[in-house]
């Protein structure tokens, strides 16, 4: 998904504000910018890529729960903790 898409989904799931969901669309730009670096010069390497991604992906989770009222934040935090469990699950990281 692109940062847009990413950002509108989370306003839809969270009820952001369109103040919340400009920060929220930049937090992702800056990630997905950062994202294709890593995964440029891992050169295919996987779990070098992963390594790296873990750090990037903490960092972006934690700028958005800044931008989150306390309810919003409980909401974010189950909605992500659900997103890995179906990772882990091996049903990849989309909306099933």
């Amino acid at each position: 998904m692109s940062p847009e898409d990413r950002a509108k989904q989370l306003q839809t799931q969270l009820k952001l504000n369109d103040d919340q969901t400009a920060k929220v669309t930049a937090i992702y730009k800056a990630q997905a910018t950062k994202r294709d670096s890593i995964r440029t010069a891992s050169n295919g390497d996987r779990d070098a890529m992963m390594k790296a991604m873990m750090p990037l992906m903490t960092s972006t989770n934690t700028q958005i729960r800044a931008l989150l009222t306390p309810e919003q934040a409980t909401a974010f935090d189950a909605a992500m903790k659900e997103r890995m469990d179906r990772m882990r699950q091996g049903g990849g990281g989309g909306n099933n």
